[in-house]
Order: C-alpha cells, then structure tokens, then sequence
C-alpha cells in the first residue's frame, strides 16, 4: 500500500501531467507546421510572458533582475534551442525530434565543466556514446530524417544544456519567475525582429494552435515546478522520458507516423544512455556527500 502511494505521489502525478503537457506543445507546433517557426515562438513568449508578469506582481518580485548579461544570455539560448527544437518538429517525425532533444542533459553536464567547474566521470563518457550512438543509428535507418535536420536538433539540445547551465547560476541570485521572464521576453523581441521579414498570417484554427502551444507550455512548467517542489529531482525526473511514448503514439496516432525497429532500437540506445549518465551522476554526488561528512 505505501509502494502505492509512493509511486502515486502528487509529485510523481504532477511531473506525468507535466510531461504530458509538452508533448501536446509538440502535437500543436507539429499541426501549424506551415508557419515559420520563429513566429511560433514569437506567440508563445507572448502568452508565457503574461503568466510570467502576473506570477511576479503576485509575489512582489522585481522583474528586472539584477545579472542582466546572464538573464540576457539565458534568454537567447533558450529562444535558440526551441527556435531549432521547433523547426525539427515541424521537419522530422515526432518522436525522433524528441528523442534528439533528450541529448540535452549530456550537454548539460559537459558545458558544466567550463561553466561551473564541475567534473565528468570517466564511466559517464561511454553512457555518452551510446547515446550518440542512438541517434546516428536513427539518422543512418530513417530516410525521412536528412542530416541537416539532425544537425539542427542536435544544436537545438547543445542549446538547451547551455541555457541550463546559465539557470543553474542564476538559481541563488533571481527569482525564477524573473529567469523564465527573460527568456520569454527575448524570445518575443528576436521573434518579432525575425517574423518582420517572414511573417505569415495565422488563420483559422491556427490562432488557437498558437494559444495552446503558450497555455500549455506554462502549464507544464506549473506542473514541472510543482513535481520538483514535491518530490526529489532524481525520483520524477525519469518520468520526464515518458515523453518518448506520447511522441511515438500522437505521431502514430495523428500524423501517421511509423517507426522502423532500428530507429525504435536508436531511441531506446539514446534514452538509455541519458538515463544512466543521469542516475550514476546522481548516485555519485550522493556517494560524495556521504564521504565528505564522514557516514
């Protein structure tokens, strides 16, 4: 019964709502395809922005921040990576573009050792290449994926771990409703600036595509930071590969997308060389801490 509970915990749930949150954020950008992706960003910094100034005036926090080169750069990396993560949607099968994202950890943990000063262990280079290993596996079977594209998400996921690791050193100077603000502020001044020159008038349903893909981007930040209030970061954060799943089955299910078995076999090679870099990463700094008070 206490298993039960555990495995049902508000923090497990809300990380499972969360998860599924982003995986219609995929579905939805994946439907307005024939628009530029920029644009796509554009709106959805314009509705993540309001949360974010609604979120900020309730908690009577500045706004404006105090490191404003770090705010200013965390934005930019994080326009980047969705910016190149949208368009790989929008171009590759659902789940491999997914798939290609979960490299972002990987590149989290690398870029941490020139901006943070942290380590790599040796065995966390072979989790590495197995996951690299997985996505040329799926470049090499999937002709619907061009090199190009993997290229774009690859960037996308280097993108993504730089703008982590920029989080990270933020996370005891901002209030985190002022780290998220700037980079949806950003993101609608770049995609505003580029869409002048590609703009493509939404129609239709597209307007509530493009609302949805903001409402529930912030609802699955809502649920992501609420998983991580409730429970530890290493209990809910495998969940978060459950996106894989949503991606094969709404790819199947909505764009007919079908999956061969060797880009099935390079998916799993991938997540599972993220997710062991990821426990053994964990399991090691617990080991340390250990150590260092003397248990």
């Amino acid at each position: 019964m206490n298993q039960k509970r555990t495995l049902l915990s508000e923090g497990v749930r809300a990380m499972f709502f969360s998860t599924i949150a982003f995986a219609l954020v995929n579905v939805f950008v994946k439907q307005v395809s024939h628009l530029p992706a920029m644009e796509i960003v554009m709106f959805r910094c314009l509705v993540g922005a309001a949360f974010c100034f609604y979120g900020l005036r309730k908690a009577n926090a500045d706004w404006r921040g105090s490191s404003r080169k770090l705010l200013f750069l965390r934005g930019l990396f994080g326009t980047t990576a969705l910016y190149f993560f949208f368009v790989t949607v929008q171009n590759i099968p659902l789940a491999s573009a997914v798939t290609i994202q979960y490299l972002s950890p990987i590149f989290t943990t690398i870029i941490a050792i020139f901006i943070l000063k942290e380590s790599v262990k040796p065995l966390q280079w072979i989790f590495y290449a197995i996951a690299f290993s997985g996505v040329l596996f799926i470049e090499r079977f999937d002709t619907r994926i061009s090199l190009f594209f993997l290229i774009i998400g690859i960037f996308s996921a280097f993108c993504s771990g730089v703008a982590y690791n920029l989080v990270r050193s933020l996370r005891e100077r901002e209030h985190p409703l002022t780290v998220v603000l700037h980079f949806q502020i950003v993101g609608l001044f770049v995609g505003f600036f580029f869409t002048l020159f590609n703009w493509k008038t939404p129609v239709g349903w597209d307007w509530i595509y493009l609302f949805l893909i903001g409402g529930f981007s912030q609802l699955g930040q809502i649920f992501l930071t609420r998983a991580l209030q409730k429970e530890k970061a290493a209990s809910v954060a495998i969940i978060n590969y459950s996106g894989l799943i949503y991606g094969l089955l709404f790819g199947w299910l909505i764009f007919s997308e079908v999956q061969q078995l060797e880009s099935l076999a390079g998916m799993f090679l991938v997540v599972c060389g993220v997710v062991l870099s990821v426990v053994y990463s964990r399991r090691r700094s617990e080991i340390e801490k250990i150590e260092a008070t003397g248990g």
